[in-house]
């Protein structure tokens, strides 16, 4: 009897085409090394997409989604390959969120991902570089690219009456390409660039390198590095040098971390991370609230929309293997189709499941480009009493 009951029961289950597919991301950003004040929230940001669509019952007939956590380090391309290795082998994971800087990105992309078939969403590797890379359709970013930043900067640069800026940057690949993208746009934009030098991050003083910048010059010192480690540096000999008072910061250099050890001489800068002012970002803001940790910190809503897009794109292909859902990816994020905020994930698997178009909006108003980057919305501040104060968006 026992056998006949178990027999119906799965043909039941045959009859109803249902069947529950379980999946599994791995989230690689540098929870050690230069940016691990600003990780620990992206992360939890993608959690909480993860949470939403578990707690919602509707993926994948009934699956659940965990999520395992991996260290990139951030600049250590060995240790970081290392661990997204680990992740497919030992853990068997489906999609990549992460990593987060652009070298590690690129370097996981080439030597894991593509010779093991898993899809990448990166929140935040930005490197003009990776626009190009053959990643065999399996690599996107939530983020903008560093060619559309160095845009940004030049404008709010040229809006601000600068005529003249020194750059430093990070020597590796974020630092690079962000630093040529800004040089050229602002020298076309008809500013000058005194001076456009690498640093090294772990350096205990930074002395030499502000002493080089200082004798060519400039009104305002662009830092093109990481909030935790050489670019805090640079900023520290700065001042102390009386070299340079006013500092811009693009988005390695966004952090609660960097106020809390400079102080009062960071008041008067200013700078840009990814953001919109969008409905979708409101709603991300009171949600990630709500769960505990900072949702305006930097590529928070972008971790939130890469993890939400894996699992929408998954309910879409009706297959978590990433050569099947990454080719859904862009028919989800772009128009047409309902659009999808955060809070609705549920709603969106639903819709998806039924075979009816959505264009996930999210918290970050994603919106694809033929190369598979979000074309990039941008939230401009300036340092204000020991805060970072909206200015307006782009």
């Amino acid at each position: 009897m026992k056998k006949l009951m178990l027999a119906t029961a799965a043909t039941a289950l045959m009859a109803g085409g249902a069947f529950a597919e379980d999946a599994k991301i791995g989230i690689i950003l540098g929870f050690t090394g230069p940016l691990e004040s600003i990780t620990p929230a992206m992360a939890a940001s993608a959690e909480l997409a993860i949470k939403e669509v578990n707690d919602s019952g509707k993926f994948m007939d009934g699956g659940t989604v965990s999520a395992v956590r991996a260290d990139s380090t951030c600049i250590d391309a060995a240790a970081a390959t290392a661990a997204a290795e680990r992740l497919i082998t030992a853990e068997g994971i489906n999609a990549i969120m992460g990593a987060d800087c652009s070298g590690v990105t690129g370097s996981i992309l080439q030597n894991v991902a593509r010779p093991n078939g898993i899809g990448i969403i990166s929140p935040s590797a930005t490197s003009p570089g990776l626009s190009n890379a053959e990643d065999d359709g399996l690599f996107f970013r939530t983020s903008p690219s560093d060619a559309r930043a160095g845009e940004v900067i030049a404008e709010v640069l040229g809006e601000r009456g600068v005529k003249s800026v020194a750059i430093t940057y990070t020597n590796n690949d974020y630092g690079k390409g962000l630093s040529d993208s800004i040089a050229a746009a602002f020298t076309a934009a008809g500013g000058t660039v005194t001076a456009n030098t690498a640093h090294e991050d772990g350096k205990a003083d930074y002395s030499a390198e502000v002493a080089t910048l200082a004798a060519a010059g400039g009104e305002v010192l662009v830092v093109a590095g990481y909030v935790d480690q050489g670019g805090k540096g640079v900023i520290q000999a700065s001042l102390d040098t009386g070299a340079f008072d006013t500092f811009y910061l693009p988005d390695g250099m966004y952090g609660e971390s960097l106020i809390a050890a400079i102080g009062d001489g960071l008041n008067g800068s200013y700078g840009h991370i990814p953001g919109t002012d969008s409905e979708g970002a409101a709603t991300f803001v009171e949600m990630g609230k709500a769960a505990g940790f900072d949702p305006t910190s930097s590529f928070t809503g972008e971790s939130y929309d890469a993890a939400a897009l894996m699992m929408l794109a998954m309910q879409a292909a009706k297959s978590t293997n990433s050569k099947d859902w990454s080719a859904k990816v862009m028919d989800i994020a772009n128009a047409p189709g309902e659009k999808i905020y955060p809070g609705e994930l549920g709603k969106a698997l639903d819709l998806v499941a039924a075979g009816t178009d959505i264009d996930y909006v999210g918290a970050t108003a994603v919106e694809f480009v033929g190369n598979g980057e979000s074309a990039g919305n941008y939230r401009v501040y300036t340092v204000t009493d020991g805060k970072f104060v909206t200015d307006g968006f782009r």
